[in-house]
Formats: C-alpha cells, structure tokens, sequence
C-alpha cells in the first residue's frame, strides 16, 4: 500500500492531531479524528440510512472544519491519479 500524507490539523498540539492521507492505489482517503461523544454516536446511527449498529472494522471519527481543504486536497489526489 502506498499511502501519502496531505496534512495534519494546523491547530494540533502534536498529540491530537487529526490527519488526512490518501492511497492513491486503493483509491481511498485514510482520516484520523477524534472518537464522537457517545450521544453524537448515537445520533450519527440513527440518523443513517444503513441498516443497523456501526458494523465491525467502521468508526465513526469527528475532524474540525479548518481541515475541509485538506480533505479536497486529498479529494483531488484521488481525481488525479484516475482510480475509481
């Protein structure tokens, strides 16, 4: 697996940083985020149109909104590489 790093969290503090990578091969945007409050949680499943509890290996992750250019950023990696 090849993964590339976009960016971190211009307001991180070094131990909780959230951060975006892409891996162009699988064609997919790897987050590191913060885990939702067990209310948020909830409401986030219960507000899907999926079927269900979070299933196995799925997570939930809260970023701030300061890292959206990061995320196209990431978003245009993908485009780039041509990988659907």
């Amino acid at each position: 697996m090849s993964v590339e790093f976009v960016g971190i969290d211009p307001d991180t503090d070094r131990d909780h940083c959230p951060t975006v990578w892409v891996d162009k091969e699988a064609g997919e945007l790897l987050i590191q985020g913060w885990d939702p409050d067990p209310a948020t949680q909830e409401d986030c499943v219960r507000t899907s149109p999926a079927n269900g509890a979070l299933p196995e290996g799925e997570a939930i992750v809260r970023i701030p909104a300061r890292m959206v250019p990061m995320i196209r950023e990431a978003c245009d990696a993908l485009e780039r590489a041509d990988v659907r």
